[in-house]
């Protein structure tokens, strides 16, 4: 839950930026912060307390982050560092002594303050503040309060309630609250409203003022260091304040900086060590780009075993219907079809059984897929009279049914066709023939958006000159034509058929793949492109481009992460490609490449299993990316893809690089499954 960063103002998704944006504060999980510069002639009246007047530059090369670990030096000559446990942040602010004169946002020099003043500001990145209360302590320092705050992709409000105690080696000079830009030592309390006429909404918080640090009994000496530091703890919860000094309570109970930091990166090292890589040979920035996306992929959620499931269950038990996008406890806005069907199918084709409730689950893709929501741009799916009825999202389409996003005709139609296999899954491994047999037939719909003659998607109100995001745009999302022809997770074969064979959709394919402009890997829906050439019988083809954008879009550098991460999207992307392997996600089948290192193995900590890839003839220049022949557990190979039983009951995947493609994975009785060549319903 505590996600501890500097935030900077030319950012307002991830906080930090490694631009050069002025840094505004420091928050503890993105939604609420504390910050703060300094008090010309240490006068109360002459600190800033908005954003945009406190905001202070960083020190070039100051930064240093880690796994659950922050540090950057302001100009203002303050170390600011963090690191957290579950439910709180941790603090530890350095602050000069000697008074020496340093440059502000305002330009002349001026003195450092001696009394270092800390506040906490009721706001977030977004500026979406609603009502919000905070309180101060004027013995102990204690700041503590909540607010009403809006999720950056969704509707609703959500509220936050926070905690934060200090430990200083001076006592408290004074305390009080402030608002707009001004501050007083009394009174100690402040209320906040939503009074709609203010944008954004006036600053305001409370702040505590200490004694400047003995000269004396400071210097350069480790031994005096922390003379002239104060840490800050702050708790947080969704539930109350007192749960939130409660949590900071027992999970930092002695403001152990240093104890904290390494119990952080111990946690951090336990949830990446069921992955190991043997690295010889391998250049840094590959493996840097490698650990960074692995970490990433457990940024947002934290847990992706049965709790996730579980609480996906719980939003349809209480909300009425499955979320396709959940966040900061608020229905997160739709961008396609009803995609918790897709979650769902994939845990259970993989046999996630831990306290999930399967029935339940199968009621909740059903409402989806038959039960049209009076708001869906928010839950479940809209059009869906036209769904039934014409086999496809008309544009334009008539819907007095429900209010969303009256455009995206062809994404929509594409990701319903792929929303109805997954549920036709589910049917089928739960003895539900009739359901199997319906929703594999609906699953077919998507080839209603082609027109023989021009063999691709129609999208013909598409000018390319809206924004993706902006729902009087596009009749794709995140996406043009080019790239929703090939959208087909669950029938590659037929659409191979429709485009005119293998030949054919390899060449339009590749020139998607090699086309500047058509093909924009920063969003989740092209990495599908980079690995369906397996379908093709080309898996060598699918290695050669995940070589292509590994590392040209996605490294270590600063630019690194195209586009935005989406919560570890791209980390994820990253991660597995590297370590050879494409989930087809709500299928029972990962594609296979090379992965970029000699050696992979992924333990599986519920069966205490481990598979392993390992690749004969490697080579760091990455030459020899082709596969020419396999073998799992000693016996010969010949498909380019394995099922999860392969990462449940562990096992050796060896495979023979070569430096030209070879007729591994092309035989037709070794491609992936599709739809229309294994899905069967016995009767």
């Amino acid at each position: 839950m505590a996600k501890a960063v500097a935030d900077v103002n030319t950012e307002l998704q991830g906080g930090f930026a490694s631009d050069d944006g002025e840094i505004t504060g420091f928050s503890h999980m993105h939604d609420s912060g504390t910050g703060g510069t300094g008090c010309a002639g240490d006068e109360l009246n002459n600190c800033y307390f908005s954003k945009a007047q406190r905001a202070s530059k960083r020190v070039n090369g100051s930064v240093e982050a880690r796994a659950g670990y922050f540090a950057v030096s302001l100009n203002t000559s303050v170390r600011a560092e963090m690191t957290v446990t579950n439910h709180t942040a941790l603090y530890r602010f350095t602050f000069p002594t000697d008074g020496s004169p340093t440059k502000n946002q305002s330009g002349p020099s001026e003195p450092l303050p001696y009394s270092p003043l800390i506040l906490a500001d009721l706001t977030d990145l977004s500026d979406s503040r609603g009502d919000a209360r905070i309180a101060v302590d004027p013995d102990t320092g204690r700041i503590a309060g909540n607010g009403t705050f809006e999720p950056s992709f969704g509707i609703g409000t959500y509220a936050l309630h926070f905690c934060a105690d200090f430990q200083s080696p001076t006592p408290i000079r004074d305390t009080g609250v402030f608002q707009n830009n001004r501050a007083g030592s009394n009174p100690k309390t402040l209320r906040t409203f939503a009074d709609h006429v203010n944008s954004p909404p006036l600053p305001g918080g409370a702040w505590v003022q200490f004694h400047a640090p003995d000269s004396e009994a400071t210097g350069a000496s480790d031994a005096n260091k922390n003379q002239n530091q104060i840490l800050a703890r702050v708790g947080l919860s969704f539930f109350s304040v007192d749960q939130a000094c409660r949590n900071a309570e027992r999970e930092i109970p002695n403001f152990d900086f240093e104890a904290t930091r390494t119990a952080a990166e111990e946690a951090w090292r336990a949830k990446l060590s069921p992955v190991m890589v043997d690295n010889t040979g391998v250049d840094a920035s590959l493996q840097r780009t490698f650990w960074s996306s692995l970490y990433r992929t457990f940024i947002s959620p934290q847990d992706y075993t049965a709790l996730m499931v579980r609480s996906l269950l719980d939003v349809y038990r209480h909300e009425g219907k499955l979320p396709d996008c959940r966040m900061a406890l608020c229905k997160g806005f739709t961008q396609g079809g009803s995609n918790a069907d897709n979650l769902l199918a994939d845990s259970y084709l993989k046999g996630l059984t831990d306290g999930i409730d399967w029935a339940t689950a199968y009621e909740a893709v059903i409402s989806d897929a038959e039960v049209e929501p009076a708001l869906w741009t928010v839950e479940g799916r809209g059009g869906l009279e036209s769904w039934k009825n014409l086999g496809y999202i008309p544009t334009d389409d008539f819907d007095p049914y429900g209010v969303g996003p009256m455009t995206r005709s062809i994404s929509r139609t594409i990701e319903y066709s792929y929303n109805d296999f997954c549920i036709a899954e589910m049917a089928k491994g739960m003895n539900r023939t009739g359901d199997a047999e319906k929703y594999l037939q609906r699953s077919g719909n998507w080839i209603n958006m082609f027109q023989e003659d021009s063999r691709s998607l129609l999208n013909l109100t598409d000018n390319f000159t809206s924004c993706y995001l902006n729902s009087d745009g596009h009749e794709t999302y995140e996406g043009g034509a080019w790239l929703y022809t090939f959208y087909v997770p669950h029938d590659q074969a037929t659409l191979i058929t429709t485009l005119g064979g293998p030949d054919e959709f390899v060449r339009r394919l590749e020139y998607l793949h090699n086309t500047p402009g058509l093909l924009y890997i920063g969003d989740e829906q092209s990495y599908l492109l980079v690995f369906i050439f397996h379908y093709a019988g080309r898996p060598g083809l699918s290695a050669q481009y995940a070589h292509r954008y590994i590392p040209s879009s996605f490294n270590d550098t600063l630019v690194g992460i195209p586009g935005n991460d989406d919560s570890g999207a791209m980390g994820s992307f990253a991660a597995l490609a590297m370590l050879g392997l494409y989930p087809m996600s709500g299928q029972d089948v990962y594609l296979i490449v090379p992965p970029f290192f000699p050696e992979v193995s992924v333990a599986n900590p519920l069966t205490g299993r481990t598979a392993t890839i390992r690749s004969r003839n490697f080579d760091a220049g990455y030459r020899n990316i082709y596969v020419q022949s396999a073998t799992l557990d000693g016996v010969p190979y010949p498909r380019a893809w394995v099922t999860h039983s392969f990462f449940r009951d562990g096992g050796m995947l060896e495979l023979v690089l070569g430096p030209q493609e070879s007729d591994w994975g092309t035989k037709e009785e070794d491609l992936p499954p599709s739809a229309s060549t294994h899905f069967r319903v016995d009767s």
